[in-house]
């Protein structure tokens, strides 16, 4: 019989990617499945779940007002398909409606936008308080186009990203290098969902934020397929760039204990779309998770 980590090394084999997964149960740092869940692996825009959280803990320190207002203009701002960069003119937006469009539709132009306001130093506090020893954000989504830019001898985004959708070109970027780009460990990502759940590292008030602002990512491509079910919730934020496909979530059934899992790829080709590795994450996550299932004894009423 296969081990649930030799069914997971399958799906990505399948798929045509490398992997990486780790899971744990939130109530339980005993139950966890691993499968090189402690290699250092990219970010991408995984890299805005600590952002999101250290303005959080900004707010919860009274370093800032979450309900103040900023005037964004988006052609001045990051580029990316979603979100503040697709407008056409100026808008004004509170600063923690500008978090939520930053994780609901991974908006670039809102995490930049963010990033400036708190800086990267709140950002390496909050990891150094968490212990998170391996998790380390470098910059912005506007500082890795830059990079591909330059790396791709490339004069604008646009290009950049074709140039990395040619399979018989080799590129070696630093948005595909742990040592160079932001990057975590899987079980770090893990570490950091549970403690956010059992509300170690904001106040109630914010954790409540943080929960459901990640229950309303839109996107349904990755590990939500693996959990089509009535009551099951979702809280997760995905990471895409070139040949990196990511998603870290807690998935959450009624009467259980939630599960946090998170799963990183890289894929053999280039193409800009590959559904293939993108179910491989569902279901190597549904593996994991599935696994780890408890029921929740305190919440079970009893008549």
């Amino acid at each position: 019989m296969s081990t649930a980590a030799d069914r997971i090394q399958a799906v990505f084999a399948d798929a045509g990617c490398s992997g990486w997964l780790h899971a744990r149960r939130c109530s339980d740092d005993d139950a966890v499945l691993s499968v090189r869940g402690d290699q250092r692996v990219v970010l991408a825009s995984v890299y805005k779940l600590p952002l999101f959280l250290a303005f959080c803990a900004e707010v919860d320190a009274g370093r800032i007002d979450p309900t103040s207002e900023l005037r964004i203009v988006p052609s001045e701002c990051t580029p990316g398909a979603t979100g503040i960069a697709t407008m056409r003119d100026p808008v004004t937006m509170s600063r923690r409606d500008i978090a939520a469009s930053m994780m609901t539709v991974s908006d670039n132009a809102a995490a930049d936008v963010l990033l400036g306001e708190i800086g990267t130093a709140a950002v390496h506090a909050m990891l150094a308080r968490l212990r998170l020893e391996h998790t380390n954000i470098v910059g912005g989504t506007s500082d890795i186009y830059r990079r591909l830019v330059e790396e791709t001898d490339s004069h604008t985004t646009v290009e950049a990203f074709k140039a990395l959708t040619d399979n018989d070109e080799a590129w070696s970027v630093s948005a595909y290098d742990p040592a160079f780009t932001s990057a975590t460990t899987p079980e770090e990502m893990t570490r950091l969902l549970a403690a956010v759940w059992a509300g170690e590292v904001l106040s109630a008030e914010q954790t409540s934020f943080v929960q459901n602002v990640m229950r309303s990512q839109i996107w349904p491509h990755r590990i939500a397929t693996a959990f089509p079910y009535r009551g099951v919730m979702i809280a997760g934020k995905t990471g895409t760039i070139g040949i990196i496909r990511n998603e870290v979530a807690v998935v959450e059934f009624p009467g259980e204990h939630p599960v946090a899992v998170a799963v990183f790829t890289r894929a053999a080709r280039a193409e800009p779309s590959l559904p293939v590795v993108d179910a491989a994450i569902g279901e190597a996550a549904r593996i994991a998770v599935t696994e780890l299932r408890a029921p929740n004894m305190s919440s079970v009423q009893l008549f």
